[in-house]
This record gives structure tokens, C-alpha cells and sequence, in this order.
């Protein structure tokens, strides 16, 4: 009989959005007549730039010749989306070299599979509430957590404790699910302290477009002095460019992320990454990849920003209701996320519950992020604006 890996018996007894499916689709299968508006999930609503919708049918046609087709493509991705990344990056007044970029399938796979480069041992350190990503891929490895406290006290941003020491840290800026969005200056205490405990920080940049004061808010890790020492940015362009099911996003392994190994021989973070993924990975289609290309360049950005746009109005009509009823909220100004307490004291998986019942809108129960989220829930502003706009007048009624 084999030995299976036991950690698999520590985790949850479900993944959350598949607890949430299993609860919508029995409410639905006994409301077949009741129209259920599904703000839960963070999955966009509006369709790809004309853009990228142009680059991925070049895509498609290269291969439908010889001379043009694409078979297997290079592991860390094709050089001209690297490149178009690094220009993105170029843009904002921030220096990568195109050789730190990795090309993958999204920031999910990405900052779960990254744990592989870290040995049992680390102390992790995840924010509570967190995206349970985070907490399950390190669960499965067996690897020791340790939680900070996110609450209304410190807004949803948890900052260094000098007392405290670990090795991997993750942080999420603007934050999945609180919407919350450390300042420059919170991210250089950030970095300060992993530069002191010789620590690693795995930044999720997912919704850096989302960032609306990029004078105070960093939308890159490596906007902060010293990052590049001490830190891995992840981005996706689900948010950003709505490829949610094309699927396509890049981590970023700067070069001189190298540590001493107990054999004393020195491990370069860039290389390690790039020999994982070259032996478990065979790099995101060609098709999807000159897609993504396009939505890098200035035209292709202007045009995804007006479906950012779009989704931030959703946020604003969403806080505007929230706001009304004197319900304390966070995020919507930075993030698609607007997270709020429960009315009247309620936990947020009877929240859940009464809000589907009673208006049929679908959120997303705070308690699935962490402890610290029993009494808090999140809404995302990716719906239409049709859905979004009834989805407040039903919550208006409500309460």
C-alpha cells in the first residue's frame, strides 16, 4: 500500500468557491424561477480589447502554415512578451531585465507552485485574512505557518513584528479579498524587515491596475528601494486584461535573489525557478502569449484600462450602497474588492445564506479567508452593470 501524503488530511474539507458552487447550485435547483446574481467569484464580465482579440487570431493563423506554425515554446516564455513586459515595467520607472521574467498560466498556479523552491523547514508567514491559496499549497508541503493579524484595527494591513521571524512571506497589494492597498512606505518596512531576517518576499501584484494613487501606492514590489533583493513579484492578466479563460500571467525572480545552501554552495532563486518550470512546465500557448503581447503595448493598455474603468464604477455604486446603510466597508477605490462587515453581527457564512435566500445575490463568506474574516464578506465589482446596479437596489430593500 502506499504512503500518501498526509498533510492532504489538514486541509479544508473543501476549496471555498467550491463550497460556495455546491450552495448556489441547490439553492437555484429548488428557485429554478429566482434570478441569482453571482458577485462571488472574482471572474470579469466584459469581453477581451479589440486589441488582443486581433493578436490572438494572428495567433491562429500562424498556425495554419508551415512556415509560421509554433510547436513547444521556450520555458520561460517567448522573447517578445518578455520583452513587452519588461517595457510595461520600462514605462512605469521600473528596471527587470526580460532573462527575470517567467511566462506562465496564471498568478495562481504560480505562487502555489513556488513553494516547491523553499524547504520545510521555513517559518511562512501569510496574512490573516488571506487568499487560500497561500495557506493550502504550503499545507500540502507540510510547511509551518504563521499568521499575521489583518483587522478593522491596522485597516486590513498587517506590518512587520520585529519579534517574529520568517523566512517566506506573502503579501497581496491591492489585496485579494480586503481590497486593502499598502502605501510605499508600508512596503519599505516590509522590505526592511526581510532584508534584516534574510527572508523572502512573494508579492501578488494581481490587481496592480486597479491602483489608483500611484504616487503613494505601489503597483510593483520593485518600486521599493532594496525589493529586488529580497523579493518575487507575481501578476496576472486576469484582472488586468480579463483572461481569466485564456489564461496567462508571469512571475518576476530577480537575479540577485541568492542564498547559501547548508552545502555551501550558492542557490540562485532565477535559476532554481527556471529549472522548475523547464522540468514541469511547457510554457503557455504561442496563440495566447502574442495575445498577451499586444494588451503590453500602450494602445493595448489604454483599451483594457477602459474595462478597469468600467469595474471600478461597479465598486463605487457598490461602497456608495454600503456607505448609505452605515455598513463599515474597506477597499473599492484600489481593488475590485469591497469588503464589509456583516449587518447586525452575523457570521459570514449565515450571511451568506440570508443574503442568497432573501435577494439572491452570491458574495463570498469572509470566514473562507481566515478567522479574522468570520464577520466580514466580500463583494467584487466584475459583474455587469445591469447586475451590479439591481444586485444594490435587492440590498437596499433588504436591510
Amino acid at each position: 500500500m502506499p504512503k500518501l501524503n498526509e498533510n492532504y488530511l489538514d486541509l479544508q474539507e473543501s476549496y471555498l468557491f467550491s463550497e460556495i458552487a455546491h450552495r448556489v447550485a441547490e439553492y437555484t435547483r429548488e428557485n429554478p424561477d429566482k434570478k441569482v446574481i453571482r458577485l462571488g467569484i472574482g471572474d470579469v464580465t466584459k469581453p477581451l480589447a479589440p486589441l488582443a482579440i486581433k493578436a490572438l487570431h494572428e495567433g491562429v493563423d500562424a498556425m495554419a502554415t508551415a512556415e509560421t506554425f509554433k510547436g513547444y515554446g521556450p520555458e520561460r516564455g517567448y522573447d517578445f512578451l518578455r520583452d513587452a513586459i519588461k517595457d510595461y515595467y520600462g514605462r512605469r520607472g521600473v528596471e527587470i531585465d526580460a532573462d527575470e521574467v517567467f511566462v506562465s498560466d496564471g498568478a495562481k498556479s504560480d505562487t502555489g507552485n513556488i513553494t516547491e523552491l523553499f524547504a520545510n523547514d521555513n517559518v511562512i508567514l501569510v496574512p490573516d485574512p488571506v487568499y487560500p491559496v497561500y495557506v493550502d499549497t504550503n499545507i500540502m508541503m507540510g510547511k509551518k505557518l504563521v499568521y499575521m493579524d489583518g483587522n478593522a484595527e491596522n485597516d486590513f494591513l498587517p506590518m512587520p513584528d520585529k519579534s517574529v521571524h520568517a523566512d517566506v512571506i506573502y503579501i497581496c497589494s491591492p489585496n485579494n479579498p480586503t481590497g486593502a492597498c499598502y502605501s510605499k512606505a508600508q512596503l519599505k518596512e516590509w522590505v526592511d524587515y526581510a532584508l534584516a531576517n534574510d527572508a523572502v518576499i512573494l508579492f501578488d501584484a494581481a490587481y496592480e491596475a486597479f491602483v489608483t494613487d500611484p504616487d503613494n501606492l505601489a503597483r510593483s514590489i520593485f518600486e521599493i528601494e532594496g525589493a529586488k533583493k529580497c523579493a518575487i513579484e507575481f501578476c496576472s492578466l486576469s484582472k488586468t486584461a480579463g483572461f481569466t479563460g485564456t489564461r496567462c500571467g508571469y512571475t518576476i525572480v530577480p537575479k540577485d535573489l541568492k542564498f547559501m545552501s547548508s552545502r555551501g554552495v550558492e542557490m540562485s532563486l532565477n535559476a532554481m525557478w527556471n529549472r522548475r518550470q523547464s522540468t514541469k512546465f511547457n510554457s503557455t500557448s504561442y496563440i495566447i502569449q502574442h495575445g498577451a503581447a499586444a494588451v503590453f503595448t500602450e494602445e493595448g493598455m489604454a483599451q483594457c484600462m477602459e474595462n478597469i474603468h468600467y469595474y471600478q464604477e461597479n465598486a463605487r455604486i457598490i461602497a456608495d450602497m454600503l456607505g448609505k446603510k452605515g455598513i463599515r466597508y474597506y477597499g473599492g477605490i484600489n481593488s475590485p474588492y469591497i469588503w464589509f462587515e456583516c449587518p447586525n453581527g452575523m457570521e459570514s457564512w449565515d450571511f451568506f445564506d440570508y443574503l442568497l435566500k432573501n435577494a439572491q445575490v452570491v458574495g463570498t463568506p469572509g470566514a473562507g479567508f481566515g478567522k479574522n474574516g468570520k464577520n466580514f464578506f466580500r463583494l467584487t465589482a466584475f459583474g455587469s452593470r445591469e447586475n451590479t446596479i439591481e444586485a444594490m437596489e435587492r440590498f437596499d430593500q433588504l436591510f
